[in-house]
C-alpha cells in the first residue's frame, strides 16, 4: 500500500477529512450535519487463530462502516502487511463519497487483513479467508443486505468465491447468498467485466475529459487521447487494464511503467501485454527488452508526459516531488496517491487532477451491477438479446428492399448482434462515468470557490449524502 502519512504528519484519513471540511465550508452546511457525515459509524476489529504448518498463527483484521445511510454498505477487503484501522476508516469514508459521486446507492465500508498473502499456500489462504469471513458474518459485517465486500489490494475473485461459499454454508436458505460479496468468479455468480472495471473506468474518465475541449485546454492539452504520452505507476489489475485499453483502443503512448523494482521507459510506447507477461514470469519489469530500465522508479514520476496515472500506492506524490511533476493531467487510479499538501501545490501550478473518488469508481459501479444481477437471479441481456437481433435483421431487410442494394457485411454484423452481458456492463459503466464527470464539471463551473475537480466531486457527494441524512434524520 505504501506511505501512511503525508508530509506534515497528516494521515490518509486526516487528508480525506480536510477535503470534506473544505467542501462543507464552501457549502455552508451546518456543523452538526457535517460532523455526522464525517464520523465513521462503526469499526470491527477481529483477531483469530488459524493452524498453519502444525501451529496456531494469529491474524488481525478490520471492517469499518463509515456510513449506512444507504444499505448495503460497500467496499473492498485488502490483504496487506501495512493495513491498520486508520487506513480502513479512511478508505471507508472515501467509499461513501465515491458511491454518492457516481450515483451508486450504497453506503461506504472497507476491510483489511494484516497479512502478506505471498507467504501462504493456496490451501492456507483459503483457510484464513474462510475464518475471516466467518468472523465478519458473525458480527453482521458481511451479508447481501447489510455489508457487501469486494476485492482490493491482495485479494481477487478467488477470495471472494471463498467468502461467498462460507456465507452459503452458514445460511443455506438465503437464496440471495451470492449477493454477499462482489467481484466473484464469473462461474460462481460474478459478472463479466468486473475484473477490468476499475481500469476501464479510468479510460472512460479520461475519454470524457478530452471530449470537453474547455476542460482539456485548461490543462494545456488538445485533441483526443491519440498520441498522448502516458506514464503509469503500478502494473497491477488497475494499472494494467488502464494502460492496455488506453494504448490499444485510444492509441495513447504509454511511455513508462513504474513498478516496485524500478521502471521501464520507451518514448515510442510500450507493449503493455508483453510487459505484463514479463512481469508475471520474472516478478518485476527489470530485464524487459522493449524499453530502457530505470532502477529508481520515483524519478520516473517526474519525466515529461501528458498524463500521469498513479495506480498503486498512497502518497506517491508529496511536497518533495510535486514541484518536479511535469504531467499536465493526473488521473488518480489509486486511492490517495497525492497528499493533501501536494494537491495544493499542483493546483497552484495549474496541473489538473481527476480525483480518486471519481476516477477509480469503476470497480464499485460494476460491483453494483453484479449485486443487482445476483438479487435478480438472471443475467443481463437474457430477455432481450434475441429480440434485438431479430429487429436488427428486419431493419437490414427493409433497407435492402427500399434501396435495391446490399448492406455491407460489417454493418450487418453489428446490427444483427444483440448486446450480451459484457456489452451491457461496459455500456452501463461508460454511461455512469460520463454522467458523473459532467456533474463534477458543472459543479466546478457553478462556484468560483470550487477551484478543482476534487473539491467539485466532494461538494457534489456531500450535497447528495446530506439530502439522504435530512430525509432519514440525523
Amino acid at each position: 500500500m505504501g506511505q501512511k502519512h503525508a508530509v506534515g504528519g497528516l494521515s490518509f484519513r486526516q487528508s480525506v477529512d480536510h477535503m470534506v471540511d473544505h467542501a462543507i465550508d464552501i457549502m455552508g452546511l451546518d456543523d452538526g450535519l457535517g460532523e455526522a457525515m464525517k464520523a465513521c459509524h462503526s469499526v470491527l476489529q477481529v483477531s483469530f487463530p488459524v493452524r498453519i504448518n502444525g501451529r496456531a498463527e494469529m491474524f488481525t483484521g478490520w471492517r469499518a462502516t463509515h456510513s449506512d445511510h444507504r444499505l448495503p454498505a460497500k467496499g473492498g477487503i485488502r490483504y496487506a502487511t501495512q493495513v491498520d484501522q486508520d487506513e480502513v476508516e479512511a478508505l471507508a469514508a472515501l467509499m461513501t463519497y465515491k458511491c454518492a459521486i457516481v450515483d451508486v446507492p450504497f453506503g461506504g465500508s472497507k476491510g483489511g487483513l494484516k497479512i502478506d498473502p505471498s507467504r501462504y499456500t493456496r490451501e492456507q489462504l483459503e483457510a484464513i479467508t474462510r475464518r475471516f469471513a466467518r468472523e465478519l458474518i458473525d458480527k453482521q459485517y458481511l451479508s447481501p443486505a447489510q455489508n457487501v465486500p469486494a476485492p482490493d489490494l491482495g485479494t481477487g475473485p478467488r477470495e471472494m468465491g471463498w467468502m461467498a461459499d462460507t456465507y452459503r454454508q452458514l445460511f443455506p436458505n438465503d437464496i440471495n447468498y451470492l449477493g454477499c460479496v462482489t467481484g466473484k468468479p464469473v462461474e460462481h455468480g460474478g459478472v463479466r467485466g468486473r475484473n477490468e472495471a476499475t481500469g476501464r473506468g479510468v479510460q472512460y474518465a479520461l475519454r470524457e475529459f478530452f471530449r470537453n475541449e474547455e476542460e482539456s485546454s485548461r490543462a494545456g492539452l488538445k485533441g483526443d487521447l491519440s498520441g498522448k504520452r502516458v506514464i503509469v505507476q503500478g502494473l497491477g489489475n488497475v494499472g494494467y487494464h488502464a494502460a492496455y485499453f488506453l494504448s490499444r483502443e485510444d492509441h495513447a503512448l504509454v511511455t513508462a511503467v513504474i513498478e516496485s523494482d524500478g521502471a521501464v521507459i520507451n518514448e515510442d510506447g510500450l507493449d503493455i501485454d508483453a510487459l505484463a507477461n514479463h512481469k508475471q514470469a520474472h516478478g518485476g519489469v527489470e530485464g524487459f527488452k522493449g524499453g530502457t530500465f530505470e532502477p529508481d522508479g520515483r524519478k520516473v514520476l517526474e519525466l515529461d508526459c501528458d498524463i500521469l496515472i498513479p495506480a498503486a500506492l498512497e502518497g506517491v506524490i508529496t511536497t518533495d516531488n510535486a514541484p518536479k511533476i511535469k504531467a499536465r493531467l493526473i488521473a488518480e487510479a489509486a486511492n490517495g496517491p497525492v497528499t493533501f499538501e501536494a494537491d495544493a501545490m499542483l493546483r497552484e501550478r495549474g496541473v489538473e487532477i481527476i480525483p480518486d473518488a471519481y476516477c477509480n469508481a469503476g470497480g464499485v459501479i460494476v460491483s453494483y451491477f453484479e449485486w443487482i444481477r445476483n438479487l435478480a437471479h438472471i443475467r443481463f441481456g437474457r430477455l432481450e438479446k434475441r429480440f434485438h437481433e431479430a429487429r436488427g435483421q428486419h431493419i437490414i431487410s427493409g433497407i435492402e428492399m427500399a434501396s435495391g442494394g446490399q448492406v455491407p457485411d460489417w454493418i450487418r454484423d453489428e446490427l444483427v448482434r444483440g448486446a450480451d452481458e459484457f456489452d451491457l456492463v461496459r455500456s452501463g459503466l461508460d454511461d455512469t462515468m460520463r454522467l458523473a464527470f459532467r456533474e463534477i464539471m458543472d459543479k466546478r463551473r457553478s462556484n468560483d470557490d470550487i477551484r478543482d475537480y476534487r473539491m467539485a466531486a466532494y461538494v457534489l457527494a456531500i450535497e447528495k449524502i446530506a439530502r439522504s441524512y435530512r430525509d432519514i434524520g440525523y
